[in-house]
């Protein structure tokens, strides 16, 4: 129960919520943590913290928004959600856009509990991208490193698997090194495959009891395989996942979308600005352009907002963006600046 009491002056407010029914820690998180979060979020609002009691003083319009995010956080902890201080910011973020919206209900959707913990998604984008899993055949995950692409689309198969709405799982990747050449791998063929496919199998271990996995494997339940053996197949009843698909040349995308069977799902994930292979062009890159459009096929984008790992790799998303796009606009320069002079030495008598 929050009980709130409101006094203050002109454009001055203060704001005082009884907080009953939870431990203050969950709320503020250890060290504060989550205090500071939203003090960083609202600089021109003091916070102070006596027992239950917390009191808002500041700005009246920030010390409004203020307390709607402490109601929602409220929400989130008292429906068994730990709270992070991605999304505190996020919700802060989400209120700043739409006052209207609802922070508790966007982020609180659990896909899965596993092992202790719930999967669910962090940000916005995040939620559109499982909402669209749910609501189409093929869906396009695109995005940077961490936002959790792979591993939302993996607990939706998860999901669909022990709601017995697909037979199986089918995880693939292409066989690209990024960057480096291992050589030749020794062993056998799980052997050799094994190093691409590990962040599946690792995926898999914390989403499932790691005891049941090498059952559901052994048993063809849950497939991991290098994308190369997917020709000629035709995938029934199947949860397919596709990884790093922007390692994936135009002809074997078109490959992989035309194994899709009745009563199947695919979700294809991958970042363009990471692609690894030596020559051509990404299949992902391609399709985008191919398949937009046609209906029952989606394309979810995710960007530097919906990083959920470390905040620098947010950062360093977009200090690559931003450098990417200084040297487009290099090469364009060079290139209009080449034509016109290729078009007056054309002109030369």
């Amino acid at each position: 129960m929050v009980r709130s009491e409101s006094a203050g002056t002109a454009g001055r407010a203060e704001e005082r919520l009884l907080v009953d029914g939870i431990q203050m820690v969950r709320l503020l998180g250890p060290q504060d943590r989550l205090l500071t979060r939203i003090e960083r979020e609202f600089p021109e609002v003091a916070l102070l913290v006596r027992g239950n009691e917390i009191t808002l003083t500041g700005n009246e319009n920030q010390v409004q928004d203020a307390r709607r995010l402490i109601e929602e956080l409220l929400l989130m902890v008292r429906n068994g959600q730990d709270l992070t201080p991605s999304e505190v910011s996020t919700s802060a973020r989400m209120l700043d856009e739409d006052p209207r919206s609802s922070p508790s209900g966007v982020l609180g959707q659990t896909i899965l509990s596993a092992r202790g913990r719930s999967i669910r998604p962090k940000t916005i984008g995040q939620k559109n991208y499982v909402d669209a899993i749910d609501e189409n055949t093929i869906i396009f995950g695109i995005g940077p490193a961490g936002t959790g692409k792979t591993y939302l689309a993996m607990a939706k198969a998860v999901q669909a698997l022990q709601r017995k709405e697909v037979n199986r799982i089918i995880l693939t990747r292409p066989a690209v090194e990024a960057g480096e050449r291992l050589g030749f791998l020794p062993g056998t063929l799980t052997d050799k495959i094994d190093p691409y496919l590990r962040p599946l199998f690792d995926a898999l271990n914390e989403m499932l009891d790691p005891e049941i996995v090498p059952k559901l494997l052994a048993s063809g339940t849950i497939e991991v395989a290098p994308l190369a053996y997917m020709r000629g197949r035709t995938l029934n009843d199947s949860f397919i996942v596709l990884d790093e698909a922007q390692n994936t040349t135009p002809e074997q995308m078109k490959m992989f979308l035309t194994r899709l069977g009745f009563g199947s799902r695919m979700v294809i994930t991958g970042d363009i600005t990471q692609v690894d292979l030596p020559i051509g062009t990404s299949g992902l890159q391609l399709v985008t352009r191919v398949l937009d459009g046609i209906e029952d096929i989606h394309f979810a984008t995710l960007t530097s907002a919906d990083v959920v790992r470390h905040t620098l790799v947010g950062a360093i998303v977009d200090a690559y963006t931003r450098y990417d796009q200084i040297l487009q606009a290099h090469k364009q320069a060079q290139s209009t600046e080449a034509f016109e002079r290729d078009k007056k030495y054309r002109k030369r008598p």
